[in-house]
């Protein structure tokens, strides 16, 4: 009994292992590659899939989700002769395990030298500036180049990135003196394009206040003679409606003259001719009051005024005011001192 009961658990042990090779579970987003015998057979999808032990055997599994694969930094010399390090990224995808398995040895190692390769032959053809500014042209270019030739492996490139561009130590500092010159620049240029219009905006202000101002000058003196004018006609409506006689008129004449000895630096009067027409008028007025004349008395006319001299010259004391006047029976004329010299004026 003892063999049998080995034999059958021999047996047992030898159907658990076949059943577990036979039934194969692959996950979703994977695939398997089948040999019999060493050849290619089929290719495992996703889900419960069936082979036949011990004569089937699943050589490796394939991930076919999207991959991203970091490089290390490569030094490549650039048009200009300068060593810069660059690192890349790439982004791929299985889409033919069966390719991806017997066509290439090892499509990660492939594509990362490939990639290399095919960056010195770009970057080869630019220099150090149009290589800091172009990451779209060479990544467009790497793209192009990997596509086609990882096509044939079963491999799709979906990206290439440039992580990192580093030149070297001594051109890095050139770069930031220039970059700190340039900005420099700048700030000068825009300091000096500030204060030039903030000077032309002050010169405007400046013209437009001048401008407003010349206008309200000119506006205050329109205004002014307007007024005078108008000062001027009410008085001369209300003598006309008044009907004002020589002697009031002579007599507004008469204090009118004060005016003109008024101020500091007055060395000299000048009366004018029809002052003595006035004062002989007023005169006349003044003995026709004493003589009845105002009680209802007729008042004499007065006699007709010699002819004035054009102008009499009378010195000033700019203490004492004007000299006084003397009025005789002939007109108007000055108290004259002998022993004082007056300038002569022309009456013109």
């Amino acid at each position: 009994m003892e063999p049998v009961l080995i034999v059958l658990v021999v047996l047992v042990v030898v159907a658990f292992i076949a059943l577990i090779k036979t039934i194969q579970v692959i996950p979703q987003a994977s695939a398997a590659i089948v040999e019999r015998f060493g050849r290619y057979t089929r290719t495992l999808n996703a889900g419960l899939n069936i082979v036949v032990p011990f004569i089937d055997r699943v050589r490796n599994r394939i991930d076919l989700r999207e991959q991203v694969v970091p490089f290390p930094p490569q030094p490549v010399i650039t048009q200009d002769n300068l060593v810069v390090n660059i690192d890349t990224v790439i982004y791929y995808q299985v889409t033919d395990p069966r390719a991806a398995t017997y066509e290439v040895a090892s499509y990660i190692q492939a594509i990362e030298q490939l990639t290399v390769t095919t960056l010195r032959n770009i970057i080869g053809s630019m220099d150090l500036e149009s290589t800091l500014t172009s990451r779209e042209v060479i990544n467009a270019g790497l793209r192009g180049v990997l596509d086609e030739a990882t096509g044939k492996w079963g491999i799709r490139v979906n990206r290439v990135e440039l992580k990192a561009i580093e030149p070297p130590t001594s051109i890095q500092d050139s770069m930031e003196k220039q970059m700190r010159a340039d900005r420099d620049k700048r700030a000068a240029i825009l300091t000096a394009e500030g204060q030039r219009q903030a000077q032309i905006l002050k010169a405007e202000g400046e013209k437009q206040a001048e401008v407003l101002k010349a206008e309200g000058e000119a506006q205050a003196a329109v205004l002014r003679a307007d007024g005078e004018a108008a000062a001027i006609r009410t008085v001369f409506e209300a003598i006309h409606d008044g009907d004002a006689d020589q002697k009031l008129l002579a007599y507004q004449y008469l204090q009118t003259l004060p005016e003109l000895a008024k101020g500091d630096s007055n060395k000299l009067w000048i009366i004018p001719s029809e002052v003595g027409d006035a004062l002989k008028g007023l005169g006349g007025a003044f003995t026709g009051m004493a003589g009845g004349g105002v009680n209802g008395g007729a008042v004499a006319a007065p006699s007709v005024p010699a002819a004035a001299p054009a102008a009499t010259q009378v010195p000033i004391d700019s203490a004492a005011g004007p000299r006084p006047v003397d009025i005789d029976k002939g007109a108007a004329r000055p108290r004259v001192d002998p022993a004082r010299e007056y300038r002569k004026i022309d009456p013109e």
